[in-house]
Order: C-alpha cells, then sequence, then structure tokens
C-alpha cells in the first residue's frame, strides 16, 4: 500500500498481501499438521519410555527461535510504531523467557524433582503459563489488526514501549515461577500422583484452545490480512494441536500425543522466525538492488550530462571556427590599401551566417530532445547545396576541393532542415578532418540519387585516411572515435536524427582511398 511519508505504517510483513505461493504453502502446512494430527490420534494415550532429558534441550531450541523472533519482532516494531508488533514480540518473548524456569524445574532433568524448589505440578503449570501466555500475546495482536489497524505509537514512545515489555514480561515469568514453586499449593492439582493426568488439566487446556481459536478467529475477520496474519493463523492452528495432545486426550504423561505435542511447538515456535528471516533476506536483497540501481542512474546522469556537453560543443564548435575564420578575414581585407571592402561586407555575412548557425544549432539539439514529428517538405538538393556554400570558405582555408553531383530529377522529403543541415555539417567536417594529415588528392565528392522503392540516397565520399571495416561497423555508437580530441558523439547524433527520419545512415571504405558515408531516406509521398 502506498503511504505518504507522515503515515505510520510499515511495509513489510504486517502490511504486505501474501503471495499465491505462500498461501498454499501454508495450506499445505495446516493440512500435513492434520494428517499427522489424525494418524497420531488413535495411539496419543499410548505410554512410552520416559526421556526426561529430552525436553531441556526441547525448551533450549524454543529458546533461541522465541529469542531471535522477538528481536526481529521488537526491531520492526520500533521502525513502525506498530501495536499489534509491540503485542505479538511481547509475547515471543514471555515464551522464551518462561521456558528457561520449565527446563530448570523439569522433574527427572536436572535433578529427580527439578531445581528452584520444584514439586510434581511445576512442570505442568509453567506449560500451562507458557501456552497461555503466548496465546494471550496473539489474541491481542489479533485485536489490534482489526480494532485499529493504522494507529501506530508515538515515535517518542517506542524505546519506552520496548523496555516496559521486556521488564513486564520478565517480573511475570519470575512470578509466575514463584507461584508455580513456592506457591504450586495455591494451585489445583493438575499431575496425580501415578503419573496420570488428573481432570483439572482438561478444563485448562480447553481453555488456553479458546483463546487460540479467538485469535485465529479475528484474524480470518481481518479482510486486509497480511503475510504475517496468513501465517500466525498457521501458528495458532498448530497450537492448538499441540495443547491437544499435551493435555486434553492422552491421559497419561510420555505418551504417543505427548511426544508428538512437543514436536508440534518446535514447528510453533520456527514459523514466524522463518518467515521473517525470509522477509529480512528479501528485503536487504531489494536494498542491494534499490543502491545499485541508484550508483547506476546516477552514473548514467553524469554520462548523459558529459554526452550532452559535448555534443553541444561539437556542433557550436563549427560555427565558432567560421566566425573566427571570417573575423580574421576580414581584418586582413580592412589592413589593405585602400581596404577591400566587398570582401569586407562578405566576411561580415559570414560572420551574421555563422552566428545564425550556432542559434540553429541549440535550436536543433532542442528539438531532437523533444523528438518532435518531422513535416515540413524539403529540396534536399537545395539544403545540400547551402550547407556547402556555407562551408566553402573551410574547404578553401584546409585546400580541399569540393564536387557535387546533385541528381535534378531528385523528389523533396519530409524532414527538419536544421537537423539535417547538421548532419550534412557534421559529414562534410568529418571528411574535413580526415583529409587534413593526408598528401595528395584532397577531394570531397556529395551526390543525390533517386532510388528504388521512393528511396533518395546522399552519398559524402573524401580522400581521407580511410576506414577499415570493423570501425565501419562500430563507428555510430557513442564514444566511439578514432579521433584524439573527440568525444565520438557526432556521428552518433547522425545516426538519432537520420533514424528520426525514418532513414539509414552507413559507412564504408571506398574503393581506392578514404570513406563513404551513405544516408537514404524515404521521398515525401504525394
Amino acid at each position: 500500500m502506498a503511504r505518504n511519508q507522515n503515515d505510520h505504517t510499515h511495509a513489510w510483513v504486517l502490511d504486505l498481501p501474501p503471495s499465491v505461493l505462500e498461501k498454499r504453502l501454508a495450506l499445505g502446512l495446516i493440512v500435513a499438521t492434520a494428517v499427522a494430527f489424525v494418524a497420531v490420534l488413535p495411539v496419543s494415550d499410548h505410554a512410552l519410555v520416559e526421556m526426561n532429558a529430552l525436553f531441556p534441550s526441547l525448551d533450549a531450541i524454543v529458546l533461541i527461535t522465541d529469542v531471535i523472533t522477538a528481536v526481529l519482532l521488537f526491531a520492526q516494531f520500533s521502525l513502525s510504531a506498530a501495536r499489534p508488533l509491540l503485542a505479538l514480540a511481547t509475547g515471543y518473548l514471555f515464551t522464551a523467557l518462561i521456558v528457561v524456569p520449565h527446563a530448570l524445574t523439569f522433574a527427572g532433568a536436572f535433578s529427580t524433582s527439578g531445581l528452584l524448589g520444584a514439586g510434581v505440578q511445576t512442570g505442568s503449570w509453567l506449560f500451562i503459563f507458557w501456552h497461555l501466555g503466548f496465546a494471550l500475546g496473539l489474541l491481542a495482536y489479533a485485536a489490534l489488526r482489526i480494532g485499529k489497524p493504522d494507529q501506530a505509537m508515538p515515535k517518542t514512545s517506542v524505546s519506552a514501549a520496548i523496555w516496559s515489555a521486556a521488564a513486564g514480561s520478565l517480573f511475570l515469568v519470575c512470578a509466575l515461577t514463584w507461584l508455580a514453586t513456592a506457591g504450586q499449593s495455591l494451585l489445583p492439582t493438575l499431575i496425580l500422583d501415578n503419573g496420570r493426568l488428573g481432570p483439572n488439566v482438561p478444563p485448562i487446556i480447553l481453555c488456553v484452545i479458546a483463546v487460540c481459536a479467538g485469535a485465529v478467529a479475528l484474524l480470518l475477520l481481518n479482510r486486509r490480512r497480511s503475510t504475517l496474519d496468513h501465517w500466525l493463523i498457521v501458528v495458532a492452528a498448530v497450537s492448538i494441536g499441540e495443547l491437544a495432545f499435551s493435555g486434553l486426550l492422552p491421559t497419561v504423561r510420555f505418551s504417543a500425543g505427548f511426544y508428538v505435542g512437543r514436536v508440534f511447538s518446535l514447528i510453533t515456535s520456527s514459523i514466524v522466525l522463518i518467515v521473517l528471516l525470509a522477509e529480512t533476506t528479501r528485503l536487504y536483497a531489494q536494498v542491494v538492488r534499490s543502491n545499485a540501481t541508484l550508483q547506476r542512474e546516477r552514473d548514467n546522469k553524469l554520462m548523459n550530462m558529459e554526452a550532452i556537453t559535448a555534443a553541444i560543443a561539437h556542433e557550436v564548435r563549427q560555427p565558432l571556427t567560421a566566425i573566427s575564420s571570417s573575423s580574421a578575414a576580414a581584418l586582413n581585407w580592412l589592413k589593405r590599401t585602400p581596404p577591400d571592402l566587398e570582401e569586407v561586407k562578405i566576411a561580415l555575412n559570414a560572420i551574421i551566417d555563422a552566428g545564425h548557425g550556432a542559434d540553429a544549432v541549440f535550436n536543433n539539439m532542442r528539438t531532437l530532445a523533444r523528438a518532435e514529428p518531422i513535416v515540413h517538405s524539403l529540396d534536399l538538393n537545395s539544403l545540400i547545396s547551402e550547407v556547402v556554400r556555407t562551408m566553402d570558405a573551410e574547404f578553401k582555408q584546409h585546400r580541399i576541393q569540393i564536387e557535387t553531383d546533385l541528381s535534378w530529377r531528385l523528389p523533396p522529403i519530409l524532414g527538419h532542415r536544421g537537423q539535417l543541415q547538421e548532419v550534412m555539417s557534421n559529414l562534410l567536417s568529418n571528411a574535413i578532418e580526415a583529409i587534413g594529415p593526408v598528401s595528395g588528392p584532397r577531394l570531397v565528392k556529395v551526390s543525390t540519387e533517386h532510388g528504388s522503392e521512393g528511396r533518395v540516397t546522399v552519398t559524402v565520399e573524401d580522400s581521407g585516411r580511410g576506414l577499415d571495416p570493423e570501425t565501419a561497423q562500430s563507428i555510430f555508437e557513442p564514444f566511439v572515435t578514432t579521433k584524439a580530441r573527440s568525444m565520438g558523439l557526432g556521428l552518433a547524433i547522425c545516426q538519432m536524427i537520420i533514424q528520426r527520419h525514418d532513414g539509414e545512415l552507413s559507412a564504408r571504405p571506398a574503393r581506392t582511398r578514404g570513406a563513404v558515408f551513405q544516408i537514404t531516406l524515404p521521398q515525401a509521398k504525394a
């Protein structure tokens, strides 16, 4: 459930709905317990060998599992301040504490009659207190869940509540231990002299079972049952089976049902612990994945910022270079005697055009980022001629001959004029850089052709250092470059623009020397 930060809710097992698999596992465990119960029922009263030393070992297992469960529940309560978790954690802590005197006072384990001044009734009464305390904790949890499930304690009271629960559980265990030992004469008789269960046992066990059944009923009435609610129903069901085998069905101690009840007690104490450990593992894995995702997003943002900066710098560098070259040319023409004002005028117009080109770069980048629809009908030959004319001074500066072979039958295309101008400027600038250090013919040829299937082809061929086949395959990937001072974004941007125009951009080595870049675009429909 999505909640705001001011909500005192908790997004763990207390709120998460059970999955289909969890429902099936819970149902399977209940069915398995019921099958075991029915199977043992006919021989539940059959007396077996007394193994007194076994029960302190079982109590030690319950102590460990319930302490860990209580700690995990208190930890979740400290984060969520949910009262139901406090009640359940207190129940598990009480169980963990009371098994200690139960093990020490068990007759025949550490001494013949048990430690702490235990009598014949002590172990049985501590067993009753143990299960009654847990059942009341479970009932309090269920009642708080169905009453005001979203009510939470103030955060300032959480620590005090935990310490109060721990101190109250310890005091209650001490008081009940005294009552079962020194004050056992105040309690009804449970065990007769011959080791048989007295008539007071069934009514008392039925009372404890009624408390467990009440908790189950409240949990079933809750329409917003969580994963924890679901498994606590299983815990209560197994606990009812344990109580039935411990004092309701058999009439003697150390019977088959008596021993099976101890096995059920281990299951009861382990279920919630396993669920909490599984949930803790899931949350830890989720935190690790979230941290990894955040790290990747951070790296991607840094890379995107670097890429955007580099792309803008790459595109703006061309008009800035043209401005610098034209400004230097204008100064040279002014220094002549007399000044050649016509050439100065041409240089100043070139500066103005370059300034407009720089502004167009930013507009094109913004348009490309927005992925705006392409709706303009363009004459590709006119666009190419304009770009070539704008870069004429740069070609002359590098002593490179530019040739154009533009098909007069070329149909119009649909496209974004600024973006396609950017592509042509990039390809021609790359051709100039490729030819720069090369001796021999210094030629760039631009041609257009009306191809088949309504496609228009633009070819830019240079006589530069050329491409090897492996480079031609990856040259359009971002950050892949053969230049020492390049980010490798120019051709990647060109590829993106052409793809936005439903076209293709490819590269291959020229037949003799140099490289060939080819653009294929769809013609405009009539």
